[in-house]
């Protein structure tokens, strides 16, 4: 899955343990762990809603729904209060959303040297999307099937 492979790219610039890596390696390993993060939430909708790799989907749907999620939409939902209603698993997940999310986008943005990417830190936050990624596949199917419909589609209180 493209998540994983994220996941294993934001290590590989990191170094794991050779070294100090350079600055744009670690705000990259950044970057790429949000959208490791981004991309999972992103494969969760187009699987819950139109069917996974062995379910007999429509690749159209699927490629639709995948790209159908936005980033400011999706961080906007993870930190509305209601995401309380869903388990801690995906609790979990959303709030390690919105925070890398933040993180990258100063590793994307902000052109100043930053003190924040050193090597432990960024390890640490690579991990924290791992962790989240995780959690999120832990959850029952109902709840990540709630949960995509939560963040693609308008919310409207009772």
């Amino acid at each position: 899955m493209l998540h994983d492979n994220l996941i294993t790219t934001a290590m590989e610039l990191i170094g794991r343990g050779r070294g100090r890596p350079r600055g744009s390696n670690l705000r990259r390993a950044v970057s790429t762990a949000y959208y490791a993060l981004f991309h999972c939430l992103a494969a969760n909708c187009a699987d819950t809603l139109v069917g996974g790799r062995s379910s007999n989907r429509s690749n159209p749907a699927w490629r639709q729904t995948y790209r159908a999620l936005e980033h400011g939409i999706a961080r906007e939902r993870c930190a509305r209060k209601e995401i309380n209603r869903f388990p801690d698993g995906i609790q979990d997940f959303a709030a390690a959303f919105i925070k890398a999310q933040a993180i990258r986008h100063t590793a994307d943005y902000d052109p100043l040297p930053n003190p924040r990417f050193n090597k432990s830190d960024v390890a640490q936050d690579v991990r924290a999307a791992e962790y989240a990624i995780r959690r999120l596949r832990q959850s029952s199917a109902r709840d990540k099937r709630a949960f995509a419909i939560y963040v693609l589609l308008r919310y409207r209180a009772d």
